[in-house]
C-alpha cells in the first residue's frame, strides 16, 4: 500500500510540472513564513566579464525526446489498486528513470540564470555553500526528488555562502555544467557554479 501511494504522489506532482503548472504557481503555494524574507540574504561575487546570461525555464533542461509519460501510460495508473503488484514494478521503473534522465548537453558552460527552491547538503549548516535546486516545494523532503534532469547541485564560493533555510525560494546565476552528483537527498544532473544568489521576486 505504501509504496503505490508513494507512486501516486510521485507521478502526480511530476505531471503536474509537465503539464504546465510551472514555477510561478508552485512557488505562490509555499507555506507563508514571515521571517522568510529577513532571513534570506544574496550570496554574489563577480561574473565573468560581460556574460550573455540565459534566463532559463525548468523544461528547458529536459531533452525534448525524453517521454517518462508512455511509462505512466504503461501501467495504466489510474486503474492501479494498492494490493496491485505492479505498483511496486512502476515504483522500481520510475526510480531508475528519475535517476538517469538525461540532460541537454548543449547548455553545458552556459551562464543562466534560474528559480528554485533550496534544498540544503547540510541540514544545519548557518551558512550554505552547497544545496540542490529543485522545482517544486518539498522535493527531497516531504516528496520524493524531482528527476536528475530537474534537480541542479549550486555550489558557491567559499566566501559567498548562501545565509538562507531550506525550501527558501531564490534565483541562482552562474555557470551551468553537465555533471552529475549522487546524494541521499536525490541524484543531480546538472551543477551551477553560482555568481549570485538572491530572494525570489
Amino acid at each position: 500500500m505504501k509504496s503505490h501511494r508513494l507512486v501516486i504522489r510521485l507521478a502526480v506532482t511530476w505531471c503536474a510540472l509537465i503539464m504546465g503548472i510551472g514555477f510561478n504557481t508552485l512557488q505562490a503555494s509555499v507555506p507563508n513564513q514571515e521571517t522568510q524574507t529577513s532571513q534570506k540574504q544574496s550570496s554574489e561575487s563577480a561574473p565573468p566579464s560581460n556574460p550573455s546570461v540565459t534566463e532559463l525555464e525548468w523544461e528547458a533542461l529536459i531533452p525534448s525526446d525524453w517521454r517518462f509519460d508512455t511509462l505512466i501510460e504503461k501501467y495504466d495508473i489510474s486503474n492501479l489498486s494498492d494490493d496491485d503488484p505492479r505498483a511496486l514494478a512502476l515504483m522500481e521503473e520510475l526510480q531508475t528513470l528519475w535517476k538517469e534522465a538525461p540532460v541537454v548537453q548543449d547548455l553545458d558552460g552556459k551562464v543562466v540564470k534560474l528559480p528554485g527552491f533550496v534544498v540544503p547538503l547540510e541540514m544545519n549548516a548557518q551558512a550554505i555553500r552547497a544545496f540542490l535546486l529543485v522545482p517544486y516545494y518539498g522535493a527531497c523532503i516531504h516528496t520524493p526528488p524531482p528527476p536528475a534532469n530537474q534537480t541542479i547541485h549550486v555550489v558557491t564560493e567559499q566566501n559567498r555562502a548562501y545565509k538562507g533555510r531550506l525550501f527558501d525560494t531564490v534565483w541562482v546565476t552562474g555557470t551551468l555544467k553537465v555533471e552529475r552528483l549522487s546524494s541521499e537527498l536525490g541524484e543531480a544532473g546538472y551543477r551551477i557554479e553560482a555568481h549570485k544568489v538572491e530572494p525570489y521576486q
